[in-house]
């Protein structure tokens, strides 16, 4: 059958889900084009004309819209991508989205009007933002700071979401089907820190202010404000208690509860990602 030997195209294939997808369906053994800039043919969103060369010869592709899809121009570009990718033969999209968000869900309705098959994942916090994002640093220096309250989330292992990914590009059974996925409890950060705390065996701290706080504390970093209002927007727009249900996405899709965040701290910790050296 064609399922298995469909050419494969990963965006964001440097990423936290993409390179854990390109790695799966690597080790299968499977056709796959890397979607990133420093791949060749390379791809950038911001430039249109990297689009056709990686598009060239392509059956399947996984989105992961950089840096969210939630900024200004996100849904004009996913539907000048998922136009170009159809005319060029695609015949089925997997897109990661953004739960709880309504930029995301416009987008989304952008893949399940596109007219070929698609899969959608729609996620919110990952568990790995704690040891591969911006998070790190602050915990390896002791306290992580956010402007968040006790607001709980169900932190979502980026493993579910590439083995899901990799099933819905390459096996039958997942056309038109909306994966809400998440992990199996939900935590406040200050849990999730004092978990990694316990894994780690170090003193780790958290501690919440008001956004205008956390904005001031970035611009005296100089980072760029439309940064600054998406972190901001993610962390209390999105962060209100809207996702902190649990869903059931990750069981439908692969047949099995979701990997819990006590098993990612554990798996985490023997890295040695979090050790303090100082």
């Amino acid at each position: 059958m064609k399922d298995q030997q469909e050419n494969i195209l990963v965006l964001g294939a440097t990423g936290k889900t993409g390179s854990r997808i390109v790695q799966r369906l690597e080790a299968a053994g499977l056709p796959v084009r890397h979607g990133s800039r420093g791949a060749n043919p390379s791809f950038d969103w911001e430039d249109r004309s990297t689009w056709r060369a990686v598009l060239q010869g392509i059956d399947a592709v996984y989105i992961s819209y950089q840096p969210d899809l939630a900024v200004p121009g996100a849904l004009e570009t996913i539907q000048a991508f998922t136009d170009l990718a159809v005319k060029r033969g695609v015949g089925k999209l997997v897109l990661l989205s953004g739960r709880g968000e309504v930029e995301a869900e416009q987008a989304e309705r952008v893949i399940q009007n596109s007219g070929v098959d698609w899969t959608i994942l729609r996620s919110s916090w990952f568990c790995q933002n704690f040891s591969e994002a911006h998070f790190l640093e602050p915990i390896l220096q002791g306290e992580l700071v956010l402007p968040v309250g006790d607001i709980a989330e169900p932190f979502v292992d980026v493993e579910d979401i590439a083995e899901i990914a990799v099933e819905a590009l390459t096996k039958p059974g997942h056309a038109g089907q909306f994966y809400e996925v998440t992990g199996p409890r939900a935590l406040t950060f200050a849990q999730a820190v004092a978990e990694i705390a316990h894994g780690t065996q170090r003193p780790i701290g958290f501690m919440g202010v008001p956004p205008a706080v956390y904005r001031q504390a970035l611009e005296d970093e100089h980072i760029p404000g439309e940064f600054i209002d998406l972190v901001l927007y993610l962390f209390t727009t999105v962060l209100d208690g809207r996702n902190t249900p649990i869903a059931d996405g990750v069981q439908r899709a692969l047949g099995r509860p979701p990997r819990d965040f006590t098993d990612y701290v554990r798996r985490t910790a023997q890295t040695g990602v979090w050790a303090n050296e100082g």
